[in-house]
């Protein structure tokens, strides 16, 4: 299998080193907004959290400055430079793992994660991609699954995505979200024109 997504996080880390621009975000403050809606939606405090694709370790820098007295987190990225940035942080109750989840879904399991979330990452690869990454994470968390994407719903007026970013077909995956658990959230409110949208699945 091809690991064509990690190619523009290789590129950006290769012109950007490991600085802001290195996670694709457009801005701190969209990146901030979706860390903000996980929080809006699901109380952390006390879990043990997996980020797939967690890059510098945003989220968790996030959760702390929020005194979300999380169990413990563990970020997983295939970019080996932003995951020895994110350990040089030292953030408390945290672990960095350089891996490729979409190749190894076993990672997704690492630390036995109650919560597994997913934000920005599935915004570089196709949608076949996408399931196997989503399948895993299911199968990964034991309570709660979360992810973000940018939506195929958005209005006209949304900005249009260029390489690398792409929309998802935000309908299928809702689709797919309600076939594994009758306990669904989305959200399409959070940034302007419908740009973004949030799944968050719960197990029984």
């Amino acid at each position: 299998m091809s690991d064509a997504y990690l190619q523009p996080y290789r590129e950006a880390q290769a012109e950007h080193g490991v600085g802001f621009d290195v996670t694709l975000w457009g801005r701190p403050q969209t990146q901030r907004r979706r860390f903000e809606v996980f929080a809006e939606m699901l109380d952390l405090g006390g879990k043990a959290v997996l980020d797939a694709g967690c890059s510098r370790g945003d989220f968790a820098a996030y959760l702390i400055e929020k005194n979300v007295a999380y169990k413990g987190y563990v970020g997983v990225d295939g970019v080996e430079e932003v995951v020895a940035f994110a350990r040089e942080r030292g953030l408390p109750r945290s672990r960095f793992v350089v891996g490729d989840f979409v190749k190894d879904p076993g990672l997704l399991k690492t630390g036995s994660p109650e919560v597994v979330s997913i934000s920005g990452s599935l915004n570089t690869m196709d949608d076949a991609t996408v399931n196997v990454v989503l399948e895993g994470a299911w199968a990964g968390c034991s309570e709660t699954l979360v992810f973000n994407f940018l939506s195929d719903l958005a209005t006209p007026a949304a900005p249009a995505q260029q390489y690398p970013a792409r929309r998802l077909p935000t309908l299928k995956l809702l689709a797919w979200a309600a076939k594994k658990t009758g306990d669904v959230q989305m959200r399409q409110d959070y940034l302007g024109e419908g740009h973004d949208a949030t799944i968050l699945m719960r197990k029984a």
